[in-house]
């Protein structure tokens, strides 16, 4: 291994060179093949394994998200079929248009039956309001504290669906009564939004 065979080795015939140059070529062209392998072929495919493990991370996540909603879909039937249920119960308890000027002289009487004074029971043009629509009653009246409670009950326990908003109560100068102005409203459920009535 001297300096001369170095020099004397025919680089268009390298077969021919002593084995202690010909490893350490070997080597080199071993480690310079599988470098260019790696970065030509073998990181691109790492790139895209890491891409398809995420993508799979997220699939997986939709799975089981999918896979509780399944798992839970009678219950989900169940309570759909009691909304639907109790959506009826509810539309029932709204007055449709032929039930609203009974549902008037329900409220007037009411008013009066609890003992209170009318002064004004001014029923206001309808309001649209999605699948229903809010028929407003602008009501003044006096009487006793007792007897406002009463009418307030009395309006709760009515089978329709009745409101009051907007109350403002003064006391009525050398009195012991109270002057209340409020407005009722009353919900009709407008048939061409759903399930007709």
């Amino acid at each position: 291994m001297d300096l001369d065979e170095i020099r004397n080795v025919d680089l268009n015939n390298i077969g021919s060179a002593p084995l202690w140059i010909k490893a350490p070529l070997l080597l080199l062209l071993m480690v310079v093949i599988i470098g260019a392998g790696y970065y030509f072929d073998t990181s691109n495919q790492q790139a895209d394994l890491q891409q398809l493990q995420a993508q799979e991370q997220q699939l997986r996540s939709q799975f089981a998200v999918k896979a509780r909603r399944a798992a839970n879909l009678a219950v989900y039937e169940k309570q759909l079929a009691e909304m639907k249920r109790s959506f009826g119960k509810m539309l029932q308890q709204l007055p449709n248009k032929t039930e609203i000027p009974a549902l008037l002289v329900d409220i007037s009487e009411t008013a009066l039956s609890s003992g209170l004074t009318i002064d004004l029971f001014r029923p206001d043009p309808e309001k649209k309001e999605g699948f229903y629509a809010i028929k407003p009653i602008s009501i003044s009246a006096r009487g006793t504290y007792p007897e406002i409670a009463l009418f307030a009950s009395k309006i709760a326990a009515l089978p329709r669906i009745v409101t009051l908003g907007d109350i403002s109560l003064k006391p009525v100068a050398k009195s012991n009564q109270l002057s209340m102005r409020v407005t009722a409203r009353t919900y009709r459920y407008l048939p061409n939004r759903g399930t007709s009535r």
